[in-house]
């Protein structure tokens, strides 16, 4: 049994990711939040046995084997270069870092540590991913030549806070939602981004000189185009997944979701078809892989250098925006 430490008494961690440990063996025995009043108190409300004082105290625990990482975004490098300084494995949220040479220090700690560091990049996980990255492989759409992303929706005000306030934590939608197009882009068409173009947007909800939304375009080594567009701002948006290519379409609905849910269809030549697809909880796979990566069975679903890739990728759809030229994508691996 992998017993796990939170680092970050988290949103994501209550709704999805304690479940997700438990129902794959797992078990979590110690919770670390900045408040330590609020730490007792999830840790009660989510039947976590300690609340840990310090970052040092959760990673002593001699009983701890890996950790779940989801603070704000500028806390993650040095809690995963502590957690591999104590020989703990490493599941850190996206983005990995602020910059590209952090989180490219992040997955160096942990190689030279010998643990195992995955980015939770949970849509990857999805049916409806896996089923297109499959009949791509397969040739059922010949060559991609384009994809279209939509992932624009509406960010409750439970999950605004600092998403929407605090530049310095890495807030903003490019760094929260870009970054799971550019990996799910990857993961799809076994394929890298090499250029952004793309405009920003504030619409209301951010502060600060943060973007609440996105357009854009990537160009990939291929020499495929993908356009994007994500928000925080859009309340009765639909989500949506397409790749085009030489002999066919991939048309996915209702997939850049943390649920298992969506449709996907194959439009050819002979017609449309309906590809099947399971309802498996994505945190669960993403869990159970990693579970089975600790004991030497196999690969996390993302890695560290996937994450180093999408971090790259949004780091360079904001300069892009910024600079209204196109940017390239450099990752440094």
């Amino acid at each position: 049994m992998t017993r796990w430490g939170l680092i970050g008494a988290s949103t994501i961690a209550r709704e999805w990711v304690i479940g997700a440990i438990r129902a794959t063996g797992g078990e979590v025995v110690s919770v670390l939040s900045s408040s330590p009043e609020r730490g007792k108190e999830y840790a009660a409300a989510n039947g976590i046995p300690e609340a840990a004082a310090s970052l040092e105290a959760l990673l002593a625990e001699s009983g701890i084997d890996a950790v779940y990482v989801s603070t704000t975004n500028e806390l993650h490098r040095d809690q995963t270069l502590a957690a591999a300084r104590a020989g703990k494995h490493v599941l850190c949220e996206k983005p990995l870092a602020l910059a590209v040479e952090d989180a490219r220090a992040m997955v160096s700690a942990c190689r030279e540590a010998g643990v195992v560091m995955a980015t939770n990049h949970h849509l990857r996980n999805a049916a409806s991913h896996r089923a297109m990255r499959d009949a791509i492989a397969a040739g059922r759409i010949g060559t991609p030549l384009a994809a279209r992303v939509f992932h624009a929706v509406y960010l409750p005000p439970h999950l605004q806070s600092w998403r929407i306030e605090k530049p310095e934590a890495g807030g903003g939608v490019v760094l929260d939602i870009s970054v799971h197009d550019a990996d799910t882009l990857r993961f799809v068409l076994g394929d890298d981004p090499v250029e952004a173009v793309a405009m920003t947007q504030q619409g209301g909800m951010a502060e600060a000189g943060l973007e609440d939304a996105v357009m854009g375009v990537l160009r990939f080594r291929s020499g495929l185009i993908a356009q994007f567009h994500d928000a925080f701002t859009t309340r009765f948006a639909t989500t949506g997944f397409e790749v085009h290519g030489t002999e066919g379409s991939l048309i996915g609905r209702d997939v850049m979701t943390q649920k298992p849910m969506g449709s996907v269809s194959l439009r050819t030549a002979a017609g449309e078809e309906q590809l099947p697809l399971d309802t498996t909880n994505l945190y669960e796979r993403a869990l159970a892989n990693f579970h089975a990566a600790i004991a030497g069975r196999g690969t996390p679903s993302a890695s560290g250098e996937d994450g180093v890739w999408s971090l790259a990728t949004g780091l360079a759809i904001l300069a892009a925006a910024r600079s209204g030229r196109a940017t390239p994508i450099e990752t440094g691996l």
